[in-house]
């Protein structure tokens, strides 16, 4: 088994690296889906990271992901060595954003039938609708942990102002609490984390999975200019990152890649590991190769002068 951490204020423990399910059943079919989920356990991980609605840009209402998951669970007989992380409030062609009391009771109940298990490890509000009350989100999660369904609740994409206001529901009306966060945090996307959400970090003693670890694939170190954003069909997304700033952090990754004798992309999320609060960045693979660089990467350890070389590159 790889290192594990405790998820703070839970009984979980999981592995430095959170494997992403957002391309099961999008640019995965099911048994190459199945090869990845296999040799992610195998290398002695168990953390797995999806949502109700991946991957609806494709079919318009998603669950594919987390029928993927449940089928490959319920095939190896695994469910009890698996952390599973999965969401609920995301748009879909259906819906807009919803994490009303009707709408979570209705999508748990559609995610535990496709996930074919009784219980989420880990629920997370995926994004906030903006209209439903505080207390009625948590006291909706409240029944679902006391009816088994749930063990714990996490946040993603809410506003700083609207986490804060939910620990402090949470604590006025003995509501659960959220346990974890779910930014979009990496080297080329500092700021808004760091300045706005670390405090609230910090405060409430949550542990943090980072989405995007690899600023759409641009921290891998294969976009370097222009011509190479068709390499992938994620490419595109990576195109903002061609600046002075990402040139000179690719540089830096570079000379501390060779220097580890590892790839760039494990640098990218060994960087992350070395942060405070962070428990496993979120990192999906769609080959062997690319599973290879994430396990890799729990095993290179930066040291004072690598972070601070990256820590000015990056700021």
């Amino acid at each position: 088994m790889s290192e594990l951490v405790t998820i703070s204020h839970t009984d979980l423990k999981v592995g430095r690296i959170n494997l992403g399910g957002n391309v099961f059943g999008w640019t995965l079919d099911e048994k190459e889906s199945f090869q990845i989920l296999d040799a992610f356990v195998e290398a002695g991980f168990n953390f797995l990271d999806t949502a109700d609605t991946y991957p609806w840009w494709v079919n318009g209402t998603g669950g594919t992901s987390e029928t993927i998951i449940g089928k490959w669970m319920k095939e190896r007989g695994n469910r009890d060595q698996i952390v599973v992380a999965t969401k609920v409030g995301s748009q879909t062609e259906e819906h807009g954003y919803d994490i009303s009391r009707k709408h979570i009771l209705k999508s748990v109940d559609e995610s535990l039938s496709r996930l074919q298990t009784d219980r989420i490890d880990l629920y997370y509000s995926h994004f906030d609708d903006g209209v439903t009350p505080v207390e009625e989100t948590l006291s909706t999660y409240d029944e679902l942990i006391k009816a088994g369904k749930v063990k714990y609740v996490a946040a993603s994409n809410l506003s700083p102002e609207r986490l804060q206001e939910s620990f402090e529901v949470s604590e006025k009306n003995n509501l659960p609490n959220y346990v974890a966060l779910q930014p979009h945090y990496n080297l080329m996307e500092r700021q808004s984390y760091e300045s706005t959400y670390l405090p609230i970090v910090k405060k409430y003693d949550l542990s943090v999975f980072p989405y995007w670890a690899l600023a759409a694939g641009f921290l891998t170190g294969k976009y370097r200019g222009e011509k190479d954003l068709g390499k992938s069909v994620r490419g595109e997304g990576a195109k903002k990152y061609l600046n002075e700033k990402g040139a000179q952090v690719i540089k830096a990754m570079d000379k501390i890649a060779e220097k580890h004798e590892c790839k760039v992309a494990s640098v990218a999320l060994a960087w992350l590991m070395a942060q405070p609060n962070i428990g496993a960045p979120i990192a999906s693979a769609t080959s062997i190769y690319q599973l290879e660089t994430l396990v890799e990467a729990t095993k290179v350890k930066l040291d004072p002068v690598d972070l601070e070389l990256l820590d000015c590159v990056s700021a």
